[in-house]
């Protein structure tokens, strides 16, 4: 697992399982001349995508960025269809800390798709159960009702099992919500329209996950949006001004999907990279001239 020491918060990536996707619906209508640099395919166009939350860990408390594409919950037919390679190891990550999932204080839902909440509950005896029954689920509102009343298109991932039994969890907020002085989420809409983005500030510095918005490194150019985008030119306008403002900022970035880094940080041009975290399992396809 990769550490990150951020002043006095640690941060700790955990296995959450694997999945490999489409190229072309990860980067939408851009070429793949275009993205294959920045990101290879296989031979089948699949890119790996990884769904790994993130462990907070600040004066005795434990957040958890998202929680993982869960196990034991996907049909063989689901696996196949969603590129699940890999499930969720994320209790063993726990232990291997010393923690177990009832050590979990909150969950910062950045959205509520499978591949983000699947792993809030599992199957025990039969039953579905919450895997954090300690923890208090924090989610934008707008995210919160489309998950009970999702539509014709979003129904396809907002499942029923990944909320119902642990209804009681759940915190909606509105537009913005300060968890502690030190970690705040912000709505922003785009990839679903409850998405949020996370910050988390220490001594006068800045780290970002911007969850969907840019779920790798290769999503950098604001353009460079999924194929399932509810509301892709949110998504585009949210992720310029965003990163406008992180370059000006020196903020670093990391990330849940990204096979390859944890976190980066650019130059305020937004060109050069001055900080990263390289992702420490070897990846299923190796990055071009690296």
């Amino acid at each position: 697992m990769e550490t990150l020491q951020f002043h006095e918060m640690t941060l700790t990536w955990l296995d959450g399982g694997d999945t490999t996707l489409d190229g072309g619906s990860m980067f939408g209508v851009v070429p793949k001349v275009l993205w294959s640099k920045r990101y290879p395919p296989n031979d089948k166009n699949l890119i790996e995508l990884r769904t790994d939350p993130i462990l907070i860990q600040y004066k005795g408390v434990n957040y958890l960025i998202d929680s993982s594409i869960g196990r034991g919950k996907l049909t063989d037919k689901q696996k196949r269809n969603f590129g699940v390679t890999e499930e969720s190891k994320v209790k063993e990550s726990l232990q291997e800390l010393g923690l177990t999932t009832a050590d979990i204080d909150y969950l910062l839902m950045t959205h509520l798709h499978y591949d983000h909440a699947s792993g809030l509950t599992e199957i025990v005896d039969g039953e579905l159960v919450s895997v954090f029954p300690n923890a208090k689920i924090i989610v934008n509102e707008i995210e919160w009702y489309e998950m009970r009343q999702p539509n014709m298109r979003s129904k396809a991932t907002y499942w029923v099992e990944n909320w119902e039994p642990i209804e009681d969890q759940f915190v909606p907020y509105e537009d913005k919500i300060q968890i502690i002085p030190e970690i705040e989420m912000i709505h922003t809409g785009g990839h679903s329209d409850g998405h949020a983005i996370i910050k988390l500030h220490q001594a006068g510095e800045t780290i970002i996950h911007m969850a969907d918005l840019m779920p790798t490194h290769a999503h950098q150019n604001p353009l460079w949006v999924l194929a399932y985008d509810d509301y892709p030119m949110t998504s585009i306008f949210a992720k310029d001004r965003i990163l406008a403002e992180a370059y000006q900022g020196n903020y670093k970035f990391i990330f849940y999907h990204d096979a390859y880094y944890r976190m980066l940080q650019w130059d305020q041009a937004g060109k050069e990279i001055i900080s990263e975290l390289k992702r420490e399992a070897k990846p299923k396809v190796p990055l071009l001239n690296k």
